[in-house]
């Protein structure tokens, strides 16, 4: 883990403003993801998505890999996530997902209150290969 650079933190910026398009009216607890594909394409942007059927939910950062997937996009050099809490890193399932496109990428979260940034794989050390 380390401080992250100035545009490490202008990608957390972005996630923090998609967090105020969630869809969280159970948990009330929004979350953003901005996802930065590699080559300096402009981030592509996810909130969660609840559900009254709460396994239906959608994190943040699965919703940007899949709109990212959907726009043709394959390859990403990090993603920031960002919810108003002390620590809030990708859940162990976007991890996977996020690991199937970019094990190296970058990963801007809240750790102890400051947001920090880390390799993915240092995130999900043993991640599911094929």
């Amino acid at each position: 883990m380390r401080t992250p650079t100035d545009d490490e933190l202008r990608l957390y910026e972005a996630a923090r403003s998609a967090a105020g398009n969630a869809y969280a009216p159970y948990s009330q607890f929004p979350v953003g993801a901005a996802l930065q594909p590699a080559g300096g394409d402009r981030p592509v942007l996810g909130a969660n998505v609840e559900n009254a059927s709460f396994g239906l939910t959608s994190c943040a950062e699965r919703n940007a890999v899949f709109a990212a997937v959907t726009a043709g996009l394959r390859e990403f050099a990090a993603i920031a996530v960002h919810a108003d809490a002390g620590s809030a890193p990708p859940c162990g399932a976007c991890r996977q997902v996020l690991a199937e496109f970019g094990p190296e990428m970058i990963v801007v979260y809240r750790s102890g209150g400051e947001v920090v940034a880390a390799p993915l794989s240092e995130l999900l050390p043993d991640r599911f290969v094929p």
